[in-house]
């Protein structure tokens, strides 16, 4: 991805030449030495500068680094930990990730997973020598360089040695990516040694094999439980290896293998054995596990050795989170046994006062077993979703909220509202549906059938202000559509229209205005206007006549919206403003990753002629910064990694191009013919869905054109979908929803839909909001009901 005017031209005395990844804690930079070597160079946020801990953290993070640099990580070249902005460079890496791999190609083949096997091993056996415990083993950190896997991101790993003494573990954090924690990690933070990291191998290797963990669920709290004291889904795993990642994910640290014994065996192609009683000769007593085939052995083990104990802190590369079950890395706060009131180590009921999931299960087990599931529940629901250091690359995404720490937004319970809209304004022929939505702190707010924005209460669904589209329109006129453009700091961005008749009858005059409104109030923090005239464009985000960053908003502009220019966030001014390309029959405003870009269409699409531009807008001055054509009428859809993903405007099914925004590189991908009916496409983190509207749902790499899957949502009309890790929700116009597991396709929930008003067949359902597990669904006359999805 390109850099942008803000960011530094070197760091350290390196030449940057792009960006990497971003996230919450900072920028990832791909630069240069200056003899030419390539280095990826992380650099911190200023606000986490004055942050003594975080600092702490970084220099511990540096130590460490240095301290594993080998041939199975990434070598730290320099570091500065103390300058104003914070940063280390290792060498870069190129290649992908194990979570994006496996998710654009499918399960590795077994002489791929037997070599990741060995590889792992080899690289944890270097990592523990060198006394470093990583604890954060996952997909996402595993790099597969061409000469092997390369271990990466050692944000949140320690000395083993330092262990009782550290006061960052000991202050209650549990830190890791739960899918792929351990059960101490969960129960014991501060006895976490090198075995964690085995534990952590078997998930990966689990993944690696079954493109899903051992441990996944829709619920963090059920993850949680299922680590703890779960048994694991080896479903699909080959029988060669079966045998060692089971041992590795033995529940009792001593139980599991040491890093070298793995590697040998695995190098030599030997088989496990018994895992000898401590202290004895006898061995352990074989435990049959579920599900195990008759001819696979049940219950093998490791013979026993010396395990070491030793390790520290590090962070090399951005990592990928999406498409990884709670791919993020989480720091919560664990309740002390000594201080801790027995209510809040209970396990968490849901909104309604009934026990939440696994209560009944709990309560028939040993008193050690409660206490580790009430640990990991605390960790789980308290603040699952709070992330620490941590860098992903960017990629197309539903919009982030703001809800804080939780599950589910704070005092949220499931509840049902339809906006109320000032008389005047009145109901229309047939459904009177919302366009989108968007989040804003504690706001949900909605666009649409003459409505500019109204606010829902995200929590409790209270109704506390509307916006008309056109407060003085008669009814017999026609601007009567509202559409959300973006949101900023505490604002949403929407447009107004006063629509009037020309004095001789010759039709309306438009005049659009695009508003900052506080999202709390409503109040109009400024208003600009941007058209006037007959032929005026809507600055209609939906319909890209305009876009938000965060500069502003980026709109069209003029009498028939021949210009497009940036309105400040701050006042509304109009800070720039540029024609149009000459020549151009359409263009439209897309936004992608927090840029701008233009995409104009010549030619005639029906004939074959057509020809799509793309250019990215530089938001200093509005200049374009570059600009490709594509073959064929193009929209935009998103970005995936560093590529723009494009689709065809009219035959979205036909197949996607990617463009490359630090080649300018295009590449077709063809999709499979199933695809042709398609009526949409969409980007979810990183997959494509296309829909048809029997309720037909495939999902397609956009990097191969693969068919991961192809299935019948029973959702029809569908409209845009909304998507987390482990799920891609689907609903209706009338409200009905589906929740379709990402992997597979399969339908793992539903809920009915609340209307069926309005012609099905001349509507599609609006764009689902997803906070947390709370997801927000609009429907029939301008109404919204919500959810909590771990119940579907």
């Amino acid at each position: 991805m390109a850099l942008r005017d803000s960011d530094p031209a070197e760091v350290g005395g390196y030449r940057t030449e792009d960006r990497l990844g971003s996230g919450g804690m900072g920028v990832v930079y791909l630069a240069r030495s200056a003899s030419g070597r390539r280095l990826a160079i992380k650099v911190v946020h200023s606000q986490y500068a004055d942050d003594d801990e975080f600092r702490t953290r970084f220099r511990r993070e540096v130590a460490a680094a240095r301290r594993v640099s080998g041939a199975f990580t990434a070598p730290v070249v320099d570091a500065d930990a103390d300058a104003p902005h914070p940063w280390m460079a290792t060498l870069y890496i190129p290649g992908a990730d194990l979570g994006t791999h496996v998710r654009e190609h499918g399960p590795l083949p077994l002489p791929r997973l037997r070599g990741l096997a060995a590889g792992l091993a080899e690289a944890l056996r270097d990592i523990h020598r060198a006394g470093v415990v990583h604890r954060d083993l996952k997909p996402a950190n595993v790099m597969l360089a061409e000469d092997g896997p390369r271990v990466i991101d050692f944000g949140i790993s320690r000395a083993a040695d330092h262990a009782a003494s550290d006061v960052l573990t000991q202050t209650g954090r549990v830190m890791g990516t739960p899918p792929f924690m351990s059960p101490e990690q969960f129960a014991s933070p501060q006895d976490v040694g090198p075995a964690a990291d085995m534990f952590s191998l078997g998930s990966v290797l689990t993944h690696a094999a079954t493109c899903r963990g051992p441990f996944d669920s829709p619920s963090p709290y059920e993850t949680a439980l299922r680590v703890v004291e779960g048994e694991p889904d080896l479903t699909g795993v080959p029988a060669e290896l079966l045998p060692f990642i089971r041992l590795c994910l033995e529940k009792h640290p001593k139980d599991r293998p040491a890093a070298d014994e793995l590697f040998t065996l695995l190098r030599d192609g030997g088989t496990p054995g018994p895992l000898l009683v401590p202290g004895t000769r006898a061995p352990r007593p074989v435990r049959p596990w579920p599900g195990a085939r008759p001819t696979e052995p049940a219950g093998t083990a490791w013979p026993d050795a010396a395990r070491t104990g030793r390790g520290e802190t590090s962070h090399a590369l951005p990592e990928e989170a999406d498409g990884e079950p709670g791919a993020e890395r989480h720091e919560a706060r664990r309740p002390q046994p000594d201080s801790t009131p027995t209510e809040q180590r209970r396990p968490p009921r849901d909104p309604d006062g009934a026990p939440g999931p696994g209560t009944e299960r709990t309560r028939s087990r040993r008193r050690h077993g409660l206490l580790l599931i009430s640990a990991a529940a605390a960790v789980a629901l308290a603040a699952i979703v709070t992330t620490t250091v941590t860098l992903i690359r960017d990629n197309d995404r539903p919009p982030s909220s703001t809800a804080r720490a939780a599950d589910l937004p704070d005092g949220w319970k499931p509840w049902a509202a339809r906006a109320k809209v000032p008389k005047d304004i009145g109901s229309g022929m047939g459904r009177e549906s919302f366009q989108n939505c968007a989040v804003v702190d504690t706001s949900l707010l909605c666009a649409g059938a003459q409505v500019m924005a109204t606010r829902f209460d995200l929590a409790g669904g209270r109704n506390t202000w509307t916006r008309p589209v056109d407060a003085t329109a008669p009814r017999t006129l026609t601007s009567d559509q509202g559409s959300i453009i973006g949101t900023g700091r505490g604002r949403v961005y929407a447009y107004q229209v006063d629509e009037r008749e020309m004095a001789d009858g010759a039709g309306p005059l438009f005049t659009y205005t695009v508003s900052a409104l506080a999202a709390g109030t409503g109040k109009v923090l400024w208003r600009t206007e941007t058209a006037d005239g007959q032929m005026a464009s809507a600055p209609d985000g939906e319909q890209g006549g305009a876009v938000a960053v965060p500069e502003g908003v980026v709109t069209s502009y003029g009498a028939q919206g021949e210009q497009y220019a940036l309105l400040d966030s701050g006042t509304g001014e109009i800070r720039w403003k540029r024609p149009e390309p000459q020549g151009a029959d359409n263009c439209l405003l897309r936004a992608a990753a927090e840029r701008a870009y233009l995409i104009c269409t010549t030619g005639r699409w029906e004939q074959g002629t057509a020809r799509t531009t793309v250019s990215e807008i530089g938001t200093s001055d509005g200049k374009l910064r570059w600009s490709v054509e594509a073959k064929g009428a193009q929209d935009l859809l998103g970005r995936d990694g560093d590529s723009l993903v494009l689709s065809n405007t009219y035959s979205p099914g036909k197949g996607l191009t990617l463009l490359d925004v630090s080649s300018r590189e295009l590449t077709a991908v063809r999709v499979s013919g199933k695809q042709a009916e398609a009526s949409g496409a969409y980007l979810r983190r990183g997959t494509v869905y296309f829909t048809r509207g029997s309720g037909g749902v495939s999902a397609v790499s956009p990097r191969t054109g693969r068919t991961l899957w192809d299935s019948n949502s029973s959702v029809e009309q569908q409209g845009p979908p909304a998507a987390s890790a482990t799920h891609v929700y689907f609903a209706s116009p009338s409200g009905r929803v589906a929740a379709l597991n990402v992997s597979t396709g399969r339908i793992e929930g539903t809920r009915d839909g609340r209307d069926d008003s309005g012609d099905p067949d001349n509507t599609s359902g609006a764009p689902l909001t997803l906070v947390g597990d709370a997801l927000y669904i609009p429907y029939g006359d301008r109404s919204v009901y919500t959810l909590d999805v771990r119940t579907l």
